[in-house]
């Protein structure tokens, strides 16, 4: 056979295949592989190519059906023309010489060669191809349509269903995975990495997580004489304090230092002398701003919605039965995100909640929160089934351990260093 026309017109549709080939190829890696968060930061910024893009993979299954139908249709057709022209030339063993060339162009050129490049530029290559694909997608609706249905009637039969939550919560996920990873890249840092991933579990976090339990309040009886109130509240580190009668349980309102500053003062300054003898007219009831109870099963997020929205920072927490059981405070909703804050009247315990021996021990305080004691340490503890160190020993335990007994679990080793009554005060643990 010469080299007619003919052959340079089959010659040049194959490689004009081969060009579409990587095309389809080169695309759907780059539109698989961009990220929705930098494509709508671009698609904020006026790119249009980024919107495109944005559109594209929103229905991703309508996508990669119309990338798949374009990349087989091209590659079969060039693998046939590709076989046509090899028999001419070569008789009966063009067959086999066209499957090995074939498979050489489309790998190098069809398949690893664009994907690699897409790869390596995801969201500029995905936002010069988005409004071709979109086309593409248009024009190949009604086979891809008929593909859809057949594969979803194909997995219906065996079972399985499209989940759009775990689409959500993949998201979530993979936020969290990219921020631990760069932490572990060394891209972020820890306080950043902590910060992020704070805000991040404020949604899947409830009140009882992380409010000071009743047995830590401090709190006010309304049957007190005035003096002893007001020097209780000048002493105490907290700003707000539950005022209750007879039963901590019976809690009358919460009061302010400041509202009861200017009932004190109001009452010295109504006397002709100057005297305090009004202070004993002090109600402390009257002063007392209304309680506002929420149930320990409240999310973090929602908690703090509510606390903007109402313009208050306190709330006490109870339980189905409507026993209290803590209180939770905006600040406490703030240190899950930012870490711990103080300031000049907080009470910090000399030996702290966690210290490291020379050992390499840590001493832990039982009430510590194994979030924290996580945070502190990068340890993987679970806190699914207890919240504290010390409600984790005991799950574990099954019982209330004494002083000096010694389990191992998770991986690694506690010691109960001092129990009190009924509680873990202290605690050494140490990684196996």
């Amino acid at each position: 056979m010469t080299l007619d026309a003919a052959f340079w017109i089959t010659a040049s549709a194959i490689l004009l295949l081969l060009c579409l080939s990587a095309f389809f190829s080169g695309s759907e890696t780059a539109l698989t592989a961009a990220s929705r968060g930098k494509l709508k930061a671009q698609a904020d910024r006026g790119s249009a190519g980024a919107r495109h893009a944005m559109d594209v993979t929103e229905d991703s299954e309508r996508m990669i059906g119309a990338l798949l139908l374009g990349n087989n249709i091209v590659n079969i057709l060039s693998a046939s023309l590709a076989t046509a022209l090899l028999t001419r030339l070569f008789g009966d063993s063009g067959v086999a010489l066209a499957t090995m060339g074939m498979t050489a162009l489309v790998l190098i050129f069809g398949e690893v060669l664009p994907k690699t490049l897409a790869i390596t530029y995801p969201e500029p290559v995905a936002t010069r191809v988005a409004p071709i694909i979109r086309v593409l997608i248009i024009l190949f609706s009604p086979v891809v349509t008929v593909v859809r249905l057949l594969v979803r009637g194909i997995l219906h039969a065996f079972g399985v269903r499209g989940n759009e939550a775990a689409r959500m919560t993949a998201i979530r996920e993979e936020i969290a995975g990219t921020i631990a990873l760069g932490h572990s890249e060394g891209a972020v840092e820890k306080e950043a990495r902590d910060r992020l991933l704070g805000a991040l579990d404020l949604t899947h976090r409830t009140v009882d997580e992380i409010m000071r339990h009743r047995r830590q309040i401090e709190m006010i009886d309304a049957d007190d004489p005035p003096e002893k109130i007001l020097t209780q509240a000048l002493a105490s580190p907290h700003t707000r304090l539950p005022v209750f009668r007879e039963s901590d349980e019976n809690i009358l309102g919460v009061v302010h230092a400041k509202d009861l500053l200017r009932e004190v003062d109001r009452l010295i300054r109504g006397t002709e002398d100057g005297g305090i003898g009004n202070l004993a007219e002090l109600d402390i009831v009257k002063v007392a701003m209304k309680p506002y109870f929420i149930p320990e099963t409240t999310t973090l997020d929602e908690q703090m919605r509510e606390f903007l929205k109402r313009r208050t920072h306190f709330a006490l927490v109870v339980d189905e039965y409507g026993a209290l059981q803590g209180l939770i405070t905006l600040e406490d909703i703030l240190e899950e995100i930012v870490g711990e804050i103080t300031d000049e009247f907080d009470v910090v315990a000399k030996d702290g909640a966690l210290k490291q021996t020379e050992g390499g021990d840590f001493i832990v305080d039982g009430a510590m929160t194994i979030r924290d004691l996580n945070r502190a340490t990068d340890w993987q503890l679970p806190d699914d089934e207890a919240n504290t160190l010390a409600g984790l020993v005991i799950h574990e335990a099954q019982t209330i351990p004494a002083e000096g007994q010694v389990f191992s679990f998770h991986g690694f080793r506690f010691e109960v260093v001092q129990r009190r009554e009924n509680r873990i005060t202290r605690l050494k643990v140490r990684p196996l």
